[in-house]
Protein backbone atom coordinates (compact mmCIF):
# COMPACT_ATOMS: atom_id res chain seq x y z
CA UNK A 1 0.00 0.00 0.00
CA UNK A 2 1.31 3.46 -0.94
CA UNK A 3 1.54 5.56 2.24
CA UNK A 4 3.38 8.47 0.61
CA UNK A 5 0.15 10.07 -0.61
CA UNK A 6 -1.28 10.03 2.93
CA UNK A 7 1.97 11.42 4.35
CA UNK A 8 1.85 14.27 1.85
CA UNK A 9 -1.70 15.21 2.79
CA UNK A 10 -0.80 14.97 6.45
CA UNK A 11 2.13 17.26 5.94
CA UNK A 12 -0.01 19.78 4.04
CA UNK A 13 -2.72 19.82 6.71
CA UNK A 14 -0.21 20.55 9.39
CA UNK A 15 0.89 23.78 7.72
CA UNK A 16 -0.32 26.93 9.53
CA UNK A 17 -3.15 28.86 7.82
CA UNK A 18 -2.25 32.14 6.21
CA UNK A 19 -3.46 34.98 8.44
CA UNK A 20 -5.54 37.75 6.81
CA UNK A 21 -3.99 41.17 6.68
CA UNK A 22 -5.52 43.98 8.69
CA UNK A 23 -6.69 45.60 5.48
CA UNK A 24 -8.43 42.41 4.33
CA UNK A 25 -10.10 42.05 7.74
CA UNK A 26 -11.43 45.59 7.50
CA UNK A 27 -12.74 45.02 3.96
CA UNK A 28 -14.50 41.80 5.02
CA UNK A 29 -16.01 43.47 8.09
CA UNK A 30 -17.27 46.47 6.10
CA UNK A 31 -18.69 44.24 3.37
CA UNK A 32 -20.51 42.08 5.92
CA UNK A 33 -21.89 45.17 7.70
CA UNK A 34 -23.16 46.69 4.42
CA UNK A 35 -24.87 43.46 3.35
CA UNK A 36 -26.42 42.89 6.79
CA UNK A 37 -27.62 46.51 7.07
CA UNK A 38 -29.08 46.41 3.55
CA UNK A 39 -31.02 43.22 4.30
CA UNK A 40 -32.35 44.75 7.55
CA UNK A 41 -33.50 48.02 5.94
CA UNK A 42 -35.05 46.32 2.88
CA UNK A 43 -36.88 43.49 4.63
CA UNK A 44 -37.29 44.41 8.32
CA UNK A 45 -36.96 47.99 9.56
CA UNK A 46 -35.65 51.35 8.34
CA UNK A 47 -35.00 54.74 9.91
CA UNK A 48 -36.66 57.90 8.57
CA UNK A 49 -36.75 61.56 9.58
CA UNK A 50 -39.64 64.05 9.48
CA UNK A 51 -38.58 67.06 7.33
CA UNK A 52 -41.88 68.99 7.19
CA UNK A 53 -44.78 69.87 9.47
CA UNK A 54 -47.51 68.10 7.44
CA UNK A 55 -48.17 65.59 10.25
CA UNK A 56 -48.08 68.01 13.19
CA UNK A 57 -48.79 67.56 15.94
CA UNK A 58 -48.71 63.80 15.69
CA UNK A 59 -45.19 63.91 14.25
CA UNK A 60 -42.92 66.93 14.55
CA UNK A 61 -40.14 68.29 12.37
CA UNK A 62 -36.95 66.67 13.67
CA UNK A 63 -38.56 63.38 14.72
CA UNK A 64 -36.47 60.31 13.88
CA UNK A 65 -38.61 57.22 13.56
CA UNK A 66 -38.41 53.55 12.74
CA UNK A 67 -40.64 52.18 9.99
CA UNK A 68 -41.52 48.49 9.90
CA UNK A 69 -41.35 46.63 6.59
CA UNK A 70 -42.70 43.49 8.27
CA UNK A 71 -46.18 44.74 9.24
CA UNK A 72 -47.53 45.04 5.69
CA UNK A 73 -45.01 42.63 4.19
CA UNK A 74 -41.62 43.69 2.83
CA UNK A 75 -41.67 44.81 -0.79
CA UNK A 76 -39.15 42.98 -2.96
CA UNK A 77 -36.84 45.62 -4.53
CA UNK A 78 -38.20 46.64 -7.92
CA UNK A 79 -34.93 48.34 -8.88
CA UNK A 80 -32.42 45.87 -7.39
CA UNK A 81 -29.18 47.40 -8.72
CA UNK A 82 -28.65 50.44 -6.50
CA UNK A 83 -25.97 52.05 -4.33
CA UNK A 84 -26.36 51.00 -0.66
CA UNK A 85 -28.02 53.53 1.70
CA UNK A 86 -28.75 56.03 -1.10
CA UNK A 87 -32.37 56.40 -2.18
CA UNK A 88 -32.49 57.97 -5.63
CA UNK A 89 -29.56 60.42 -5.73
CA UNK A 90 -25.88 60.07 -4.84
CA UNK A 91 -25.03 62.48 -1.99
CA UNK A 92 -21.92 64.12 -3.50
CA UNK A 93 -22.21 63.79 -7.27
CA UNK A 94 -25.97 64.33 -7.54
CA UNK A 95 -26.20 61.51 -10.09
CA UNK A 96 -28.62 58.57 -10.03
CA UNK A 97 -28.02 56.11 -7.21
CA UNK A 98 -29.58 53.22 -9.14
CA UNK A 99 -29.47 51.48 -12.51
CA UNK A 100 -32.73 50.97 -14.42
CA UNK A 101 -31.31 48.25 -16.65
CA UNK A 102 -32.83 45.63 -14.35
CA UNK A 103 -36.48 46.09 -13.30
CA UNK A 104 -38.46 43.48 -11.35
CA UNK A 105 -42.25 43.21 -11.17
CA UNK A 106 -44.01 44.24 -7.98
CA UNK A 107 -44.02 41.51 -5.35
CA UNK A 108 -44.46 41.64 -1.60
CA UNK A 109 -43.73 39.13 1.16
CA UNK A 110 -46.59 38.10 3.48
CA UNK A 111 -47.18 40.67 6.22
CA UNK A 112 -48.50 40.67 9.76
CA UNK A 113 -51.58 42.74 8.89
CA UNK A 114 -53.36 44.75 6.22
CA UNK A 115 -53.24 48.55 6.16
CA UNK A 116 -55.91 49.87 8.52
CA UNK A 117 -57.65 53.23 8.67
CA UNK A 118 -55.65 55.77 10.72
CA UNK A 119 -52.35 53.88 10.33
CA UNK A 120 -49.40 56.21 9.80
CA UNK A 121 -47.83 54.96 6.57
CA UNK A 122 -44.63 55.63 4.62
CA UNK A 123 -45.02 55.37 0.84
CA UNK A 124 -43.42 56.47 -2.41
CA UNK A 125 -44.85 59.72 -3.79
CA UNK A 126 -47.33 58.64 -6.52
CA UNK A 127 -46.69 61.61 -8.81
CA UNK A 128 -42.93 61.31 -8.34
CA UNK A 129 -42.60 59.32 -11.57
CA UNK A 130 -41.56 62.54 -13.34
CA UNK A 131 -39.30 65.14 -11.69
CA UNK A 132 -37.78 68.49 -12.63
CA UNK A 133 -34.25 68.13 -11.18
CA UNK A 134 -33.75 71.84 -10.61
CA UNK A 135 -36.99 72.05 -8.60
CA UNK A 136 -37.46 68.65 -6.99
CA UNK A 137 -39.53 69.94 -4.07
CA UNK A 138 -42.30 70.95 -6.47
CA UNK A 139 -44.74 68.62 -8.22
CA UNK A 140 -43.92 68.30 -11.93
CA UNK A 141 -47.58 67.93 -12.92
CA UNK A 142 -48.59 71.01 -10.93
CA UNK A 143 -45.82 72.95 -12.67
CA UNK A 144 -47.12 71.81 -16.06
CA UNK A 145 -50.70 72.80 -15.20
CA UNK A 146 -49.45 76.22 -14.13
CA UNK A 147 -46.90 77.10 -16.84
CA UNK A 148 -47.55 74.61 -19.65
CA UNK A 149 -45.70 71.47 -20.79
CA UNK A 150 -43.39 73.29 -23.23
CA UNK A 151 -42.22 75.89 -20.71
CA UNK A 152 -41.37 73.31 -18.04
CA UNK A 153 -39.73 70.76 -20.33
CA UNK A 154 -37.60 73.35 -22.11
CA UNK A 155 -36.36 75.10 -18.95
CA UNK A 156 -35.77 72.13 -16.62
CA UNK A 157 -33.99 68.81 -16.72
CA UNK A 158 -36.80 66.25 -16.62
CA UNK A 159 -36.15 62.70 -15.37
CA UNK A 160 -38.34 59.70 -14.66
CA UNK A 161 -38.03 57.49 -11.57
CA UNK A 162 -39.16 53.90 -10.96
CA UNK A 163 -41.72 53.27 -8.22
CA UNK A 164 -39.33 52.32 -5.40
CA UNK A 165 -37.01 55.27 -6.13
CA UNK A 166 -39.64 57.98 -5.86
CA UNK A 167 -39.61 60.36 -2.90
CA UNK A 168 -40.75 58.95 0.44
CA UNK A 169 -43.83 60.53 2.05
CA UNK A 170 -45.47 59.85 5.42
CA UNK A 171 -49.19 60.45 6.01
CA UNK A 172 -52.15 58.96 7.82
CA UNK A 173 -54.31 56.45 5.94
CA UNK A 174 -57.80 57.98 5.97
CA UNK A 175 -59.45 55.48 3.64
CA UNK A 176 -58.66 51.94 2.48
CA UNK A 177 -59.56 50.17 -0.77
CA UNK A 178 -63.31 50.13 -1.35
CA UNK A 179 -64.11 53.01 1.03
CA UNK A 180 -66.25 55.96 -0.04
CA UNK A 181 -64.56 59.26 0.87
CA UNK A 182 -65.97 62.77 1.05
CA UNK A 183 -65.16 66.00 2.89
CA UNK A 184 -67.36 68.93 3.82
CA UNK A 185 -66.33 72.03 5.74
CA UNK A 186 -63.00 70.42 6.57
CA UNK A 187 -64.58 67.30 8.10
CA UNK A 188 -63.80 63.97 6.40
CA UNK A 189 -66.48 61.30 6.08
CA UNK A 190 -65.59 57.64 5.50
CA UNK A 191 -68.45 55.48 4.19
CA UNK A 192 -70.88 58.22 5.24
CA UNK A 193 -69.55 58.45 8.81
CA UNK A 194 -67.88 61.76 9.82
CA UNK A 195 -64.34 61.23 11.16
CA UNK A 196 -63.34 64.16 13.35
CA UNK A 197 -59.66 65.12 13.33
CA UNK A 198 -57.84 63.63 16.32
CA UNK A 199 -56.66 65.94 19.10
CA UNK A 200 -53.05 65.65 17.89
CA UNK A 201 -53.92 67.03 14.44
CA UNK A 202 -53.81 70.69 13.41
CA UNK A 203 -56.59 72.71 11.81
CA UNK A 204 -57.08 76.39 11.00
CA UNK A 205 -59.11 78.65 13.30
CA UNK A 206 -60.27 82.25 13.15
CA UNK A 207 -59.75 83.98 16.52
CA UNK A 208 -61.25 87.34 17.44
CA UNK A 209 -59.95 89.30 20.44
CA UNK A 210 -61.79 91.76 22.66
CA UNK A 211 -58.86 94.20 22.57
CA UNK A 212 -55.88 94.85 20.28
CA UNK A 213 -53.51 94.91 23.29
CA UNK A 214 -52.41 91.26 23.23
CA UNK A 215 -49.29 89.66 24.69
CA UNK A 216 -48.46 86.84 22.29
CA UNK A 217 -46.13 85.18 24.78
CA UNK A 218 -49.18 83.54 26.35
CA UNK A 219 -49.68 81.60 23.11
CA UNK A 220 -46.09 80.37 23.22
CA UNK A 221 -46.82 78.95 26.67
CA UNK A 222 -49.73 77.01 25.16
CA UNK A 223 -47.40 75.53 22.51
CA UNK A 224 -47.76 77.79 19.48
CA UNK A 225 -44.87 79.01 17.37
CA UNK A 226 -46.07 82.60 16.98
CA UNK A 227 -44.28 83.25 13.69
CA UNK A 228 -45.40 80.01 12.02
CA UNK A 229 -48.79 79.24 13.63
CA UNK A 230 -50.38 82.68 13.98
CA UNK A 231 -51.15 85.16 11.19
CA UNK A 232 -52.57 88.56 12.09
CA UNK A 233 -55.51 89.67 9.91
CA UNK A 234 -56.41 92.88 11.75
CA UNK A 235 -55.82 94.48 15.15
CA UNK A 236 -58.34 92.16 16.77
CA UNK A 237 -58.38 89.17 14.38
CA UNK A 238 -55.85 86.36 13.84
CA UNK A 239 -55.72 83.04 12.00
CA UNK A 240 -54.38 80.23 14.21
CA UNK A 241 -53.08 76.82 13.18
CA UNK A 242 -53.31 74.42 16.10
CA UNK A 243 -54.81 71.31 17.65
CA UNK A 244 -58.27 71.17 19.20
CA UNK A 245 -56.70 70.83 22.65
CA UNK A 246 -54.59 73.95 22.15
CA UNK A 247 -57.52 75.94 20.80
CA UNK A 248 -59.65 75.02 23.84
CA UNK A 249 -56.98 76.73 25.95
CA UNK A 250 -57.17 79.77 23.67
CA UNK A 251 -60.97 79.87 24.10
CA UNK A 252 -60.52 79.99 27.88
CA UNK A 253 -58.42 83.20 27.76
CA UNK A 254 -60.35 86.19 29.08
CA UNK A 255 -59.34 88.50 26.20
CA UNK A 256 -60.60 86.10 23.49
CA UNK A 257 -64.01 86.96 22.07
CA UNK A 258 -64.55 83.97 19.73
CA UNK A 259 -62.83 80.97 18.13
CA UNK A 260 -64.20 79.44 14.92
CA UNK A 261 -62.93 76.71 12.62
CA UNK A 262 -61.87 78.19 9.30
CA UNK A 263 -62.52 76.18 6.12
CA UNK A 264 -62.85 77.12 2.49
CA UNK A 265 -66.47 77.60 1.39
CA UNK A 266 -68.19 74.84 -0.56
CA UNK A 267 -68.18 75.42 -4.31
CA UNK A 268 -64.99 77.52 -4.35
CA UNK A 269 -62.93 75.44 -6.79
CA UNK A 270 -59.16 74.99 -6.52
CA UNK A 271 -57.53 73.95 -9.82
CA UNK A 272 -54.72 72.02 -8.10
CA UNK A 273 -57.07 69.78 -6.10
CA UNK A 274 -57.54 66.20 -7.34
CA UNK A 275 -58.91 65.20 -9.84
CA UNK A 276 -58.25 68.56 -11.57
CA UNK A 277 -61.66 68.39 -13.22
CA UNK A 278 -63.20 71.79 -14.15
CA UNK A 279 -66.65 70.21 -13.82
CA UNK A 280 -66.03 69.53 -10.11
CA UNK A 281 -65.93 72.56 -7.83
CA UNK A 282 -63.74 70.82 -5.26
CA UNK A 283 -61.26 72.32 -2.81
CA UNK A 284 -59.13 71.08 0.12
CA UNK A 285 -62.08 71.27 2.54
CA UNK A 286 -64.93 70.15 0.30
CA UNK A 287 -64.79 67.23 -2.14
CA UNK A 288 -66.36 63.89 -3.05
CA UNK A 289 -67.94 61.51 -2.61
CA UNK A 290 -65.93 58.94 -4.60
CA UNK A 291 -64.85 55.31 -4.18
CA UNK A 292 -61.24 54.32 -3.55
CA UNK A 293 -60.32 51.60 -6.09
CA UNK A 294 -60.12 48.04 -4.79
CA UNK A 295 -58.55 44.99 -6.42
CA UNK A 296 -61.30 43.25 -8.40
CA UNK A 297 -63.63 46.28 -8.40
CA UNK A 298 -65.08 47.15 -11.81
CA UNK A 299 -65.77 50.77 -12.70
CA UNK A 300 -67.79 52.10 -15.63
CA UNK A 301 -65.70 54.34 -17.90
CA UNK A 302 -67.44 57.64 -18.59
CA UNK A 303 -66.91 61.38 -18.32
CA UNK A 304 -67.66 61.32 -14.57
CA UNK A 305 -65.32 58.48 -13.58
CA UNK A 306 -62.36 58.96 -15.93
CA UNK A 307 -60.96 62.13 -14.26
CA UNK A 308 -60.84 60.15 -11.00
CA UNK A 309 -59.39 56.87 -12.26
CA UNK A 310 -57.56 57.63 -15.51
CA UNK A 311 -54.10 57.93 -13.90
CA UNK A 312 -54.58 54.73 -11.91
CA UNK A 313 -55.55 52.80 -15.04
CA UNK A 314 -52.87 54.28 -17.29
CA UNK A 315 -49.84 54.96 -15.06
CA UNK A 316 -50.14 52.80 -11.94
CA UNK A 317 -51.54 49.70 -13.67
CA UNK A 318 -49.57 50.12 -16.90
CA UNK A 319 -52.30 50.18 -19.54
CA UNK A 320 -52.35 52.03 -22.84
CA UNK A 321 -55.42 54.24 -22.49
CA UNK A 322 -56.78 56.25 -25.43
CA UNK A 323 -59.89 58.31 -26.13
CA UNK A 324 -61.81 57.03 -29.14
CA UNK A 325 -64.83 59.07 -30.19
CA UNK A 326 -67.26 58.94 -27.27
CA UNK A 327 -65.58 55.88 -25.77
CA UNK A 328 -62.19 54.54 -24.67
CA UNK A 329 -59.59 52.07 -25.87
CA UNK A 330 -57.57 50.06 -23.33
CA UNK A 331 -54.53 48.39 -24.89
CA UNK A 332 -56.10 48.94 -28.32
CA UNK A 333 -59.47 47.34 -27.50
CA UNK A 334 -62.79 49.17 -26.93
CA UNK A 335 -63.72 49.22 -23.23
CA UNK A 336 -66.73 50.46 -21.29
CA UNK A 337 -65.50 49.15 -17.93
CA UNK A 338 -62.22 48.46 -16.16
CA UNK A 339 -61.41 46.02 -13.32
CA UNK A 340 -58.60 47.16 -11.02
CA UNK A 341 -55.57 44.95 -10.38
CA UNK A 342 -54.42 46.61 -7.14
CA UNK A 343 -55.74 48.07 -3.90
CA UNK A 344 -55.46 51.84 -3.38
CA UNK A 345 -55.46 54.14 -0.35
CA UNK A 346 -56.34 57.75 0.53
CA UNK A 347 -53.62 59.48 2.59
CA UNK A 348 -53.88 62.82 4.41
CA UNK A 349 -51.67 64.83 6.74
CA UNK A 350 -52.77 65.57 10.31
CA UNK A 351 -51.83 69.22 9.75
CA UNK A 352 -54.78 69.62 7.43
CA UNK A 353 -54.09 73.03 5.89
CA UNK A 354 -50.31 72.56 5.67
CA UNK A 355 -50.10 69.18 4.01
CA UNK A 356 -49.50 68.00 0.45
CA UNK A 357 -51.53 64.80 0.40
CA UNK A 358 -54.11 62.79 -1.55
CA UNK A 359 -56.24 65.91 -1.94
CA UNK A 360 -53.58 67.15 -4.38
CA UNK A 361 -52.45 63.93 -6.09
CA UNK A 362 -55.11 61.29 -5.55
CA UNK A 363 -54.82 57.63 -4.68
CA UNK A 364 -51.76 55.74 -3.40
CA UNK A 365 -51.37 52.32 -5.10
CA UNK A 366 -50.41 49.30 -2.99
CA UNK A 367 -47.11 48.87 -4.86
CA UNK A 368 -46.04 52.31 -3.54
CA UNK A 369 -46.44 51.29 0.12
CA UNK A 370 -43.10 51.16 2.00
CA UNK A 371 -44.08 50.37 5.59
CA UNK A 372 -45.79 51.29 8.85
CA UNK A 373 -44.39 53.95 11.19
CA UNK A 374 -43.78 52.34 14.60
CA UNK A 375 -42.14 54.74 17.06
CA UNK A 376 -39.97 57.84 17.44
CA UNK A 377 -36.51 56.88 18.70
CA UNK A 378 -35.11 60.43 18.79
CA UNK A 379 -36.54 63.93 18.38
CA UNK A 380 -34.52 67.12 17.85
CA UNK A 381 -36.07 70.58 17.95
CA UNK A 382 -34.58 72.55 15.00
CA UNK A 383 -35.27 75.80 16.88
CA UNK A 384 -33.95 74.58 20.24
CA UNK A 385 -30.72 75.67 21.89
CA UNK A 386 -27.86 73.30 22.69
CA UNK A 387 -29.28 72.05 25.98
CA UNK A 388 -32.95 72.03 24.97
CA UNK A 389 -32.56 70.63 21.45
CA UNK A 390 -33.54 67.08 22.41
CA UNK A 391 -37.25 66.57 23.01
CA UNK A 392 -36.85 64.05 25.80
CA UNK A 393 -40.58 63.39 26.16
CA UNK A 394 -40.76 62.06 22.59
CA UNK A 395 -37.91 59.54 22.79
CA UNK A 396 -39.12 55.95 22.23
CA UNK A 397 -42.65 57.28 21.83
CA UNK A 398 -45.06 55.04 19.91
CA UNK A 399 -46.98 56.33 16.89
CA UNK A 400 -50.74 55.91 17.17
Amino acid sequence: MNWKFWQKNKADSSKPKVKKSKGREWVDAILFAVIAATIIRVFFIEAYTIPTGSMERSLLIGDFLFVSKVNYGARIPMTPVAFPFAHHTMPLTGTKAYWEGVQWDYRRLPGLSEIKRNDVVVFNYPQGDTVALEQQDDDYYRMVRSAGWKAINSNYTIVSRPVDKRENFIKRCIGIAGDTISMKGGLVSVNGKPEKLKVTGNFTYEVEFKTPDISYSVFEDIGFNVQEDIAQQSQTMCIFNGSEEMMNKVRALDFVKSVKEYAKPEGEAEPDVFPFDPKRNWNVDNFGPFIIPKKGWTVTLDSATMPLYERSIRIYEGNKLEKSGNGWLINGKPATTYTFKMDYYWMMGDNRHKSSDSRYWGFVPEDHIVGKALFVWLSLDPNGSFFSKIRWSRILRGIH
